[in-house]
């Protein structure tokens, strides 16, 4: 009689997973599935890659390899074939940061820019205890704080918002516009959507108007008209008014970012927390928002950027941001050159790009944090 083992093989263990073949990992795997597929990549490939080649040598050629790195005045810089002129940077960067804030009293705008980014940083990492207390000192203290040292009173000196300029005056419009308009939006949003027709109506009437005039026109409208609404006597800083027409046009745009994410919702989430009785601010407080304001972090961010970007129009009226100060500082003839114009807006281009930079890898990273589901 023969055996069970004779008559058949049964495998009583798995096998262990054998790698994958070599063709189809690994860097050169993955640019010849990506970058070299087909002759149409190829081509877009090698095209993209002479271009980024050529702007980075160009970049690199005009800030580096023939730049002018010493100097105390622009004579140096108008040599045959100079590139940039850093020495002239060097001596209007003050100026490029605070504007024509007195020099004496610089710590005052320094001492905010420190509270700004100590109060901010462990805002945007979650891992940071004491969150509500840090929300309270970030958008209730340090505003009147910052007010303060800047302008003066308490035995400070007085300084004009007219002094102020250059970074300063592009993160104080970028952060309040962003701070303000964000409630704002969402209240429009909710307006946009509610079942009350005098709401729904003044809701739509005010993102309609603020979306359909360009900002340079509510910049000047904010400069000249802002003071006609007040009662006589009342005077609204010059600064201000930019900054009120910032933010309401800013919240016109992200009120109908919002209502996107709101009109995303399935409706069985609105069904579900009336299910449980809570009330419309409750059920849109704790369930719907949330959920909505996740969905839309990429437009939100997309609009916070476009702002920033957007606050070097208050030159229009007078207001001298960074962009402004490099600006005015071309009519200084003891630093005429050719390249120091290139220069400035070389500096102001770079400084755009690491804040909006960092503003998209961080709603990025809170992207992937919060789960949205949503793949690039």
């Amino acid at each position: 009689m023969r055996s069970d083992a004779l008559l058949g093989f049964v495998r009583r263990e798995m096998l262990q997973a054998s790698p994958p073949p070599r063709s189809v990992v690994g860097p050169v795997a993955w640019m010849r599935k990506n970058l070299f597929a087909t002759p149409l990549d190829t081509v877009l490939t090698v095209i993209g890659a002479a271009l980024f080649a050529w702007v980075v040598w160009t970049l690199v050629d005009f800030a580096i390899l023939r730049a002018i790195w010493t100097g105390t005045s622009g004579e140096a810089c108008r040599k045959p074939g100079a590139g940039a002129c850093w020495p002239y940077v060097q001596a209007y960067w003050k100026q490029f940061v605070f504007g024509r804030y007195p020099e004496i009293e610089r710590w005052r705008p320094t001492l905010v820019f420190a509270l700004f980014a100590v109060l901010l940083v462990p805002l945007m990492i979650p891992k940071v205890p004491f969150k509500r207390l840090n929300a309270i000192l970030f958008f209730l203290v340090f505003p009147v704080v910052a007010t303060i040292l800047l302008s003066g009173g308490f035995g400070l000196v007085h300084v004009e918002t007219t002094l102020w300029g250059g970074l300063l005056v592009t993160l104080i419009v970028a952060v309040t516009g962003i701070v303000a308009s964000l409630p704002l939006g969402v209240l429009l949003a909710l307006g946009r959507r509610s079942k009350l027709p005098v709401i729904r109506l003044l809701s739509i009437i005010f993102i309609e108007f603020w979306r359909g005039v360009p900002l340079i026109t509510v910049l000047f409208m904010a400069s000249n008209m802002l003071p006609l609404f007040m009662p006589q006597g009342v005077e609204v800083d010059k600064l201000v008014r930019p900054l009120v027409g910032v933010s309401l046009f800013t919240a016109a745009y992200l009120a109908e970012v919002i209502r996107g994410g709101l009109q995303a919702i399935p409706k069985g989430q609105y069904e579900g927390a009336m299910a449980l009785g809570l009330s419309y601010w409750k059920m849109m407080g704790l369930v719907v928002m949330p959920q909505a304001l996740k969905l839309v972090i990429p437009g939100i961010v997309n609009s916070f950027i476009s702002l920033f970007k957007d606050t070097t129009l208050v030159l229009i009226v007078s207001i001298f941001d960074l962009l402004g100060m490099i600006q005015s500082s071309r009519t200084d003839p003891n630093w005429f050159a050719p390249s120091t114009v290139t220069t400035g807006y070389l500096v102001a281009a770079l400084t755009f790009f690491v804040f909006c930079f960092g503003m998209s890898r961080y709603s990025q990273w809170m992207e992937r944090r919060l789960n949205t589901g949503h793949k690039r």
